[in-house]
């Protein structure tokens, strides 16, 4: 399979966000977009092949007073026709690159245990299992627009 050329999108990018709406939960809107990529220490890398998206990762930059900052792998996502092809270790191993550049001292990401491809990415992209630890979370419907 021919590599996926990885695109880092910035400001004035949505358009491209929005094009590549298929691989995400739900469609992308311009307004969130835009609010994405502006923001300092958002990142949006989309894998594409013969011109279409076909895989993208978010990371966003977190920093604490005591120990720096560290990229948080936020989403991965590959079209189901280009799965197990290596597009999603690419585009997690760009972003750990782009961590690097950045100045970050690790990356992490959380999924479902039972995410079994997921997490066979994240291995083969070089992530090593932490600690075991419980993830508890919060929904805020009102704030939705």
């Amino acid at each position: 399979m021919t590599s996926p050329e990885i695109r880092h999108l910035g400001p004035g990018d949505a358009e491209q966000v929005m094009a590549a709406s298929a691989l995400l939960d739900g469609p992308a809107t311009e307004e969130w977009s835009t609010l994405f990529l502006d923001r300092q220490g958002h990142h949006i890398l989309i894998a594409y092949l013969d011109g279409g998206a076909v895989g993208f990762v978010t990371g966003v930059e977190t920093t604490h007073p005591d120990k720096g900052t560290e990229m948080f792998l936020y989403e991965l996502s590959v079209a189901e026709t280009h799965r197990r092809s290596g597009i999603g270790r690419a585009l997690v191993t760009a972003l750990g690159e782009l961590a690097i550049e950045r100045g970050c001292y690790g990356m992490w990401v959380a999924t479902e245990v039972g995410n079994l491809a997921a997490i066979a990415t994240y291995r083969a992209a070089g992530a090593a299992d932490p600690e075991p630890f419980v993830t508890l979370s919060w929904d805020f419907p009102e704030t939705r627009s």
